[in-house]
Formats: C-alpha cells, sequence, structure tokens
C-alpha cells in the first residue's frame, strides 16, 4: 500500500512526522559528512555526542525545564519506570498515592505495591474508567511519599485536563501518550516520565525528567541500571543508550519547533480533537467512551455497541488506508490515536470514512 494512501492510527509505535523520516532517510547511510550512520556510530564518538547534546538542549527547550531537574534518555519503557519510581522515591516503611484512572497506571500501583504501602486516592475500575476524578473526588494523603498518576489513558481515551493539587507531596506523572502536545509547568513536578513511542520517536527510548533533589536517595537493594542518581552522574550514558532513538528524537523536536512548540500544536492537537468528538457526538451510529470534561485529545475511543459491526468497521477502515483503529484487546471497540504527527488530512478522511459507514449501516 503506498505510503501517501495511508493513515496510521495507531496507539503506538506511532506515527512520526513525514518531514522527519524524509530527513532521517537522507541521512541515513553518511551522517553529515561522517561517512558513518548514526546506527553505527560510538555512542561515545565526538559526533554522536554532538547529536546527544542538541537532543537534551531542544527536549530541555520544549518544555521549558527548570535547572532544578535532569533529563534523562533511559531504556525498557514506561513499564521499567513502574518499578524505577518506587525504588527510588518510596522509602522503607512509607506509603504512596496512586490515582488509578486506566490499565497502565493500575499496573504502576500493583508494581509498587510490592515495594511498600500503596494508598488508591482515586480508582475508576468501577466506572470502566470512562472519566478522570476531580479535585475534591482525590483522597490524598499529605504523608505521602508521592502522588502518581497517567496524564492520559490510551486505552480508554480520558485524559486530565488538570494537574493535581497535592500540597507538599511530590507529583509522579506518567505522560507516555500526551507528552509534547500541550505546555508543562515542570517545576509542579517532582518526576515525569513518558515511552517515547507515542509523541516523540521509535519505541526504544523512555525520557525522564526528574527533580534533582529527589534523586540519590534510592533504597539499597536498587539494581544498578535502575538508579536515577546514577543515571544523572553519568549523563544517561551509564551504559549505551538508545542511540537511534535520540537521534529521532531531535529531529521531531526541530520538526515541532517548526510547529511553534508546544503551544502551537496544542492548537492543533485541540482541534483535531474537536473535529472528531463534534462528528460522534452527533453520530446516531457510533458513541464515544469517554466523558464530556474527561476525554483525550489524543486518543479517541468510540463504539458501534455491536463488536461485530465494529470489526467490519475496522476492516473496512483498513481497505481505505486508515490503519490500525481497532480497540485495545482490554476496552474493544474502536480508537483513533491522533497524536503530534496526524496531519488533519487524517483525521477528515476517518470521519469522512465513518459518515459513510454509517449511512450504510445505521439501522439495519
Amino acid at each position: 500500500m503506498d505510503r501517501n494512501q495511508v493513515f496510521n492510527f495507531s496507539a503506538g509505535p506511532s506515527v512520526l512526522p513525514e518531514a522527519v523520516l524524509i530527513k532521517a532517510q537522507a541521512e541515513l547511510m553518511n551522517y553529515r559528512g561522517s561517512g558513518m550512520s548514526v546506527m553505527e556510530m560510538s555512542h561515545r564518538s565526538a559526533v554522536y555526542a554532538d547529536i546527544f547534546a542538541e537532543t537534551k538542549a531542544r527536549m530541555k527547550a520544549a518544555l521549558s525545564v527548570p535547572d532544578t531537574h535532569e533529563v534523562l534518555f533511559l531504556q525498557g519503557g514506561a513499564s521499567t519506570q513502574f518499578s524505577m519510581v518506587p525504588l527510588n522515591l518510596l522509602p522503607e516503611g512509607g506509603s504512596a498515592d496512586y490515582a488509578v484512572t486506566g490499565h497502565f497506571s493500575g499496573s504502576a500501583a500493583k508494581e509498587a505495591a510490592k515495594f511498600g504501602a500503596v494508598h488508591l486516592a482515586a480508582d475508576t475500575s468501577e466506572q470502566k474508567h470512562t472519566f478522570i476524578p476531580a479535585q475534591a473526588e482525590l483522597s490524598l494523603d499529605p504523608n505521602a511519599a508521592y502522588f502518581h498518576y497517567c496524564a492520559n489513558n490510551t486505552i480508554y481515551g480520558t485524559e486530565w485536563q488538570y494537574v493535581p493539587e497535592t500540597g507538599s507531596v511530590p507529583l509522579v506523572c506518567d505522560m507516555s501518550s500526551d507528552i509534547l502536545s500541550r505546555p508543562v509547568d515542570v517545576a509542579k513536578y517532582g518526576l515525569i516520565y513518558a515511552g517515547a513511542q507515542k509523541n516523540m520517536a521509535p519505541a526504544g527510548l523512555t525520557v525522564v525528567i526528574v527533580n534533582k533533589a529527589l534523586a540519590g536517595h534510592e533504597r539499597p537493594e536498587t539494581p544498578l541500571m535502575l538508579s536515577y542518581q546514577r543515571m544523572i552522574d553519568k549523563d544517561s550514558m551509564f551504559n549505551t543508550p538508545p542511540c537511534w532513538c535520540i537521534y529521532i528524537l531531535g529531529l521531531v523536536l526541530e520538526w515541532l519547533e517548526e510547529q511553534g512548540g508546544v503551544r502551537g500544536m496544542e492548537q492543533i492537537k485541540r482541534e483535531r480533537a474537536r473535529r472528531l468528538y463534534e462528528y460522534l457526538d452527533n453520530s446516531a451510529l457510533f458513541t464515544p467512551n469517554a466523558q464530556p470534561g474527561s476525554r483525550s485529545d489524543m486518543n479517541v475511543t468510540f463504539r458501534t455497541g455491536d463488536p461485530a459491526l465494529d470489526a467490519l468497521c475496522v476492516s473496512g477502515a483498513a481497505e481505505r488506508g486508515l490503519l490500525n483503529i481497532k480497540g485495545h484487546r482490554v476496552a474493544g471497540g474502536m480508537r483513533a490515536s491522533i497524536y503530534n504527527a496526524m496531519p488533519m488530512a487524517g483525521v477528515d478522511a476517518l470521519i469522512a470514512y465513518l459518515k459513510e459507514f454509517e449511512v450504510e449501516h445505521h439501522g439495519k
């Protein structure tokens, strides 16, 4: 299938900006006259050191990261952070607050419970994770070591539209699927982590932004590779980092700057989401899963109410080059992931197809 006829709505690994792929292709065999591909460079070489430093500087600039925080480029995916966070931030005999508003925040809470007490500040499981609790609905422990939440829930299509107020308790946030889509006041957070394969780069890289004051207190049994302080001290290069992914992240950040940065991207992503939700809210066939006020701008989840009809819709979309709109196996239905790199034309094409499908199948 011709790439120019395809729109990839995968939840991750996800679509990358076309301009980034073209530039990476042009530099693939010979990066800026070095005679080498980035994929075969030593991470200790002067050429790669420049790539690394430039990418890190662009990341700090994109989110206005203050000097109190360090940017780390790690491996293991966001799921490794489920362990790394409590190992570094949850002291012996301590307790941490977790808001469970989706599958991955639930997994994070279960992993943290291996290392200490976990208090559920919120749990929307019984409501099938269709909403985000309001500030007044959070059950907060003022003595918690930290408060953990997942900003955007890819499977259920919900997103926190506010930053929880937790007093002196550090905020820890999994921003894997909405990082770089809106401005973030990084100073409010003790730690932010994000798998790169949604909005930043290919799978294999995890970006961590940590308040340096929180590092250096890891448990004695913390594995060598899971210490934030060690990674800060070695500037993410204790061992070989995910070199190619860091390089692609640098290209994505350069592209992001050309779109007006995160503020410019916020306007674009709001318009993408507005168009799709407006259609779904007025559809006689399709129903959005997430409640208004809690809806994700990144992952739009919806269904017909008939699994067989959902499957027919998914297969018909694929025939039109609208790929990967099948919902996660946990939630079913359909899901359109409209990350930063998704062009507006992709959303318009999906809406046009859904309208045709509705006309053909509604009432039958």
